[in-house]
């Protein structure tokens, strides 16, 4: 005759972390720690602050004797350069964080991920500013520029895309597990928008499947938006347009790197 066991003990079970309101204090509290992080790393201040005004200056006198064709791609690459610069920075500064298992002790803190990212994306944007305002300066007021439009307007687009370029690298850095994997998703985030912007070729000569890709590229809004300001001496509705789109795709970037943010790391 066999003897009834007792039932197992029920397992106690962790109830899911609550979803913490997005707070002002843990966001500017996670910006400054990050940027005292980055104060102790010249090299990656000199990345971000010098990259894009070197690259703006050798490109000024590579076409030295043609002055109208700076002029007309100048722009540009005056948005283009700071998206390149702050999603190779933030993609491999978050990656850091996460394969160091900072990320994972700071989610264990009563800070959640809105907090985190939005953290992330003020202490990046802040050195954002500071680099759009060096690149638009030397641009507009060293190397000669010419555009028809407000350079603050110039300013505006290219913050616009520095901010963009950092919520695809806070994106990104989630799905990859070495900072070369961070750099390894450059090719396939950037560089398809970089061809098919318009910088190139305007975006309605290009193949009409290829044109209709460009229409859903936020790069492409960045690059019309520059050359309205060039072309046109007042704020129009296209830039305005085009501006919003960046702006917006930045901030969707954004929510889906809060969404993809993972606890523990790999």
């Amino acid at each position: 005759m066999t003897t009834p066991t007792a039932p197992a003990p029920a397992r106690a079970t962790t109830p899911p972390a609550p979803t913490r309101p997005l707070s002002l204090s843990r966001t500017t509290a996670t910006a400054t720690r990050v940027l005292r992080q980055l104060s102790h790393d010249p090299r990656t201040i000199a990345l971000l602050m010098l990259i894009p005004c070197v690259m703006l200056f050798l490109l000024r006198y590579v076409f030295d004797g043609s002055p109208r064709t700076f002029d007309n791609i100048g722009a540009s690459l005056l948005g283009i350069f700071p998206l390149i610069t702050m999603f190779l920075v933030t993609s491999i500064a978050t990656l850091r964080e996460r394969t160091s298992g900072t990320l994972e002790r700071l989610l264990a803190m009563p800070l959640g991920k809105g907090d985190l990212i939005a953290g992330y994306a003020l202490a990046f944007g802040a050195l954002a500013i500071v680099q759009s305002a060096l690149a638009t300066g030397l641009a507009v007021w060293f190397l000669g520029l010419d555009v028809t439009g407000s350079p603050w307007l110039l300013l505006l687009v290219a913050l616009l895309d520095a901010l963009l370029g950092t919520a695809l690298g806070l994106f990104v850095s989630a799905f990859a597990a070495s900072e070369f994997q961070a750099v390894q998703f450059m090719p396939a985030v950037i560089f398809p928008q970089l061809l098919l912007c318009g910088l190139f070729t305007p975006r309605d000569n290009m193949h009409p499947a290829l044109e209709a890709v460009s229409d859903v590229l936020p790069m492409s809004y960045a690059v019309d938006g520059m050359n309205e300001v060039l072309r046109h001496t007042d704020m129009t509705v296209t830039f305005i347009r085009d501006a919003l789109i960046v702006a917006g795709c930045a901030l969707l970037v954004l929510a889906l790197g809060a969404a993809t943010l993972k606890r523990r790391t790999a």
